[in-house]
């Protein structure tokens, strides 16, 4: 019997020291993440970013968005968080820089947009009613010299 313990023990020690090296990890359902994207089906893939906490002036996290163009990140106290994140395209460089309000709860309670997405279609029709207004200038102006390039000037 005195046989069997001595071994039984240095076999639970060995298994024992083995866990202490084992990586572990826990998942867990909290965290705020943000896409970033230049048209819905084309992300800004692997673009450099920082996060800001409330105050910071040294980033909490930096890194590359994902493939999808995503931040995650875990804030660690309620206010203002901000995300900065450059990404290049075939026209250049472009930034942005969300300002997420972060709740007591560790929530996302509202975050800013640019003004162009939060007027788009405003923008848009004024951009509709500009073109229309110019194409129907050039086309008035067309006319007018058409008419006065066969005349003489009134003496």
């Amino acid at each position: 019997m005195h046989r069997f313990i001595l071994p039984a023990l240095f076999f639970l020690l060995l298994v024992s020291g083995a866990h202490a090296h084992s990586v572990e990890y826990q998942i867990e359902n909290r965290g705020i993440s943000a896409r970033f994207f230049f048209l819905p089906d084309e992300p800004a893939s692997y673009s450099p970013y920082e996060v800001f906490g409330p105050g910071d002036t040294v980033a909490h996290q930096k890194g590359r968005t994902d493939k999808n163009g995503v931040v995650s990140f875990l804030p660690d106290r309620p206010g203002a968080w901000s995300i900065k994140v450059t990404a290049e395209s075939e026209h250049g460089g472009h930034a942005a820089n969300p300002v997420i309000q972060v709740s007591e709860g560790l929530l996302v309670e509202s975050f800013s947009k640019p003004l162009v997405a939060t007027y788009q279609k405003f923008f848009v029709g004024i951009g509709v009613l500009l073109g229309a207004f110019g194409l129907w200038a050039l086309w008035s102006a067309r006319r007018t010299t058409r008419n006065t390039a066969g005349c003489t000037p009134a003496e």
